[in-house]
């Protein structure tokens, strides 16, 4: 759920794209957010990528 909310979707268009309501969703990105220390999703984008968790573009880096 960090890339899309990275790629600045909207919780609607995530539930929309997951098959999930919109509630949902947000009570995830809450929890996603709390366990990595963010205080709001507008931090996903540059967290995601000081810890090379995307490469440019949005893809997921390789794993070893």
């Amino acid at each position: 759920m960090l890339r899309p909310i990275s790629a600045g979707s909207t919780n609607k268009e995530i539930a929309a794209r997951l098959h999930l309501g919109e509630g949902t969703v947000k009570n995830h990105i809450s929890r996603l957010l709390g366990r990595l220390g963010l205080r709001d999703r507008t931090r996903a984008a540059p967290y995601t990528r000081d810890n090379g968790l995307l490469r440019a573009g949005g893809t997921r880096p390789r794993r070893p």
